[in-house]
């Protein structure tokens, strides 16, 4: 399985950004999906995850309301819509996969056998 992570960028703050991971190679909906990021001289951290149809969603207190995770089975793809971005968003940002029942999602990385190349993600103030 192959995850391709594209849509980064350099924005403003307060501006948005729409993040697409797009799968290959897999069962895309036997996939619980989750987006990861990385600031500079940090470790890697939970942003939002989706389960195989999409029905449950978690993000991380920092996005919530802000950030929206979603996903089109039919196109193997997972999107993060992020709105009102602050420059403390600024890093590159991961998405994963691992295939399991639906309804689940996972919040730490251990449980992702799959992960994309990464996009940056930079927010000027």
């Amino acid at each position: 399985v192959q995850l391709q992570a594209s849509g980064g960028g350099l924005v403003q703050a307060g501006d948005s950004l729409r993040l697409s991971c797009a799968a290959s190679g897999g069962t895309f909906g036997t996939f619980a999906m989750g987006w990861f990021r990385q600031a500079s001289g940090k470790e890697r951290e939970f942003v939002a995850a989706i389960s195989r149809r999409g029905k449950r969603t978690d993000y991380v207190d920092s996005v919530k309301g802000r950030f929206t995770i979603s996903r089109d089975n039919a196109e193997n793809t997972v999107f993060l819509q992020m709105r009102r971005l602050k420059p403390e968003d600024t890093a590159v940002y991961y998405c994963a996969g691992h295939s399991t029942i639906d309804g689940v999602i996972f919040d730490q990385q251990a449980r992702y056998s799959y992960w994309g190349q990464g996009t940056l993600v930079t927010v000027s103030s």
